[in-house]
């Protein structure tokens, strides 16, 4: 089964912290206030994707 997770486009990301907020599981950090940086921890439910208001954020099956 392919793991999902979380990537973030740097270049698109505002820093704005929503995806912070969505995640239960505490897996996105915002890196001195400039993009957000997702953690092994993510298991790909797609929350901080949906909120993100800039749309910098995918989920990705990896194998």
């Amino acid at each position: 089964m392919a793991k999902r997770k979380a990537v973030v486009d740097k270049t698109h990301c505002v820093a704005c912290g929503c995806c912070t907020s969505a995640c239960k599981l505490q897996a996105i950090t915002v890196f001195r206030g400039i993009y957000a940086q997702v953690s092994d921890r993510c298991v790909g439910c797609a929350k901080c994707a949906s909120i993100c208001p800039a749309d910098a954020i995918r989920v990705e099956s990896s194998t």
